[in-house]
């Protein structure tokens, strides 16, 4: 039975939902090894959710870091259908301003080290990746953010978010670059989560809340540390809102999603010629399809 229909990954600034009620923490172990911290499971409004640290509670993993798989896996074991990513991002374009929130529609992968699918082993898959993002997921999101009238905050629906491999920022080259390119924000975590939820048949949507322009704008250099930490706290209170929001909105009214069948025609392997163990492995993605 499913613990939880939907799922949310806080990000730098969010390790923690106030709001939740009834709250149990689960530690789970998954083929893939153990999520970045324990799952927080609880009530939101009248839904169970599931919420994960992404880098820890304590902020202790680097993006690099980051168990993805596991992380995804394990909102696959809880029953998750539904995976709102909520991820700190630096802003691109200047009408996306600090504090604002950007609800992208499409990535550029600039990442290097990286495990970006749960497949392999024997067992050969290719995903559709076109519309990465769940529009449907992203409409209730969108709708959710506007019916709150958040002061400070302007809503930028669609735009291509970057991820990046970090730790370290942008070079000026490198950010000029992905703005000749059209990009919008600049990010280092959420593409992996959006190709794995995708073959975990979970639908997925990023908030992708502003702390600062990267380094191309004139202003950067009088940024400071202090400036992005107060940015980090007003978003992840907005961030809370608006989740508890789209929360509710999803529990009345789930929308249809190409993603929860996006493995229907993309495994390749005849899975009765695959091995065992890697069956075995897969069995909680696969077991529809045997």
């Amino acid at each position: 039975m499913a613990l939880a229909r939907i799922g949310i990954i806080g990000g730098s600034g969010l390790y923690k939902m106030a709001d939740l009620k009834d709250v149990e923490e689960l530690e789970i172990k998954t083929p893939f090894g153990s999520p970045s911290d324990a799952v927080i499971l609880g009530t939101l409004g009248t839904e169970r959710v599931a919420f994960l640290a992404r880098h820890g509670r304590n902020h202790t993993l680097m993006p690099s870091e980051l168990p993805f798989r596991a992380n995804i896996y394990g909102m696959k074991q809880l029953g998750v259908e539904y995976l709102i990513s909520a991820s700190a991002v630096g802003s691109l374009k200047a009408e996306a301003k600090p504090l604002d929130m950007v609800i992208p529609d499409q990535f550029i992968d600039r990442t290097k080290n990286r495990v970006s699918t749960f497949f392999g082993e024997g067992i050969v898959a290719h995903i559709a990746f076109g519309d990465p993002i769940c529009r449907n997921l992203a409409g209730v999101l969108a709708s959710a953010i506007a019916s709150l009238n958040l002061p400070d905050v302007t809503l930028h629906r669609g735009g291509t978010y970057v991820c990046m491999e970090g730790p370290a920022f942008s070079t000026k080259a490198e950010s000029h670059l992905y703005r000749s390119w059209g990009a919008t924000v600049i990010g280092m975590t959420n593409l992996p989560e959006a190709k794995l939820a995708r073959e975990a048949e979970i639908a997925y949507a990023t908030l992708a809340l502003v702390t600062d322009y990267d380094c191309w704008h004139p202003d950067h250099d009088s940024v400071t540390v202090e400036m992005i930490i107060a940015n980090l706290q007003r978003n992840a209170v907005n961030a809370q809102k608006v989740i508890q929001e789209t929360v509710r909105r999803l529990s009345e009214n789930p929308p249809v999603s190409d993603a929860h069948s996006a493995l229907k025609y993309a495994i390749l392997t005849q899975l009765d010629q695959a091995p065992e163990a890697t069956k075995q492995k897969l069995e909680l993605l696969l077991r529809k399809y045997y």
